[in-house]
């Protein structure tokens, strides 16, 4: 789905709503149920292309990962830092690597990093940090390691469940917090009552890891849609 910043607009919601018999909770509830292309918007990758100019989705170059991330990875480095030893040692902050078109446009960029970075403020990643990222948005990772990090990502308090106030916060980033697409209270509070009705299966008010891959074993396009392409 396209829009401003990957997110659900009130003329998109509206849209559905005309085009289906499904309320604003419902869309969001089949929303969540169908993670993965709100984690990467490869529509809107592909028509804002990388800073080269080329589109991101139909990216040609054959060459290993790792050598892909590094090329990209020292792009953000000062030109001292850019040797292969200086490389390995350096740390981004966050403010640059959110400006990569694959990020920017995705409302969960900055959990993205968070839940990737090994510093210990968690404010800038390594180049190990950036490959483990890259990796796991990649095609070679396999559905239970992407499900493992999706649900970290949304995780916002890093308690390992997802409890309401995580919801509530996914529900927010999906559809932002401006005044024409928030959510009230009450649809909030509906919205969260359907996701765990949903996913909750042994009803202790949160969902755990093994309930969230759950449902996204029911999303056949999640491992193909959660990915980040150079």
């Amino acid at each position: 789905m396209g829009g401003s910043g990957s997110r659900l607009s009130k003329e998109l919601l509206a849209e559905y709503q005309d085009l289906t018999f499904l309320t604003k909770q419902e869309i969001l509830l089949s929303v969540y149920v169908v993670l993965a292309p709100h984690l990467v918007d490869n529509e809107q990758q592909a028509r804002s292309g990388n800073e080269h100019g080329r589109p991101i989705a139909e990216n040609t170059d054959s060459s290993p990962l790792s050598t892909r991330a590094h090329r990209r990875f020292c792009e953000l480095l000062p030109q001292e830092q850019r040797s292969v030893e200086s490389s390995l040692q350096a740390q981004v902050p966050f403010e640059q690597i959110l400006s990569l078109p694959e990020l920017k446009a995705n409302p969960f960029k900055e959990r993205i990093c968070r839940v990737f970075s090994t510093s210990p403020a968690r404010d800038s990643l390594s180049f190990e940090d950036f490959l483990d990222l890259l990796s796991v948005f990649s095609d070679t990772a396999t559905p239970d390691i992407k499900s493992h990090y999706a649900f970290r990502i949304f995780d916002f308090d890093d308690d390992g469940t997802l409890n309401r106030e995580d919801l509530s916060r996914l529900v927010n980033c999906l559809t932002g917090e401006g005044e024409d697409t928030r959510l009230s209270a009450s649809e909030m509070k509906q919205l969260i009552d359907n996701i765990l009705e949903e996913s909750d299966i042994d009803r202790d008010g949160t969902i755990n890891l093994s309930e969230f891959q759950h449902v996204i074993s029911r999303s056949p396009d999640f491992a193909s849609s959660f990915k980040i392409v150079l």
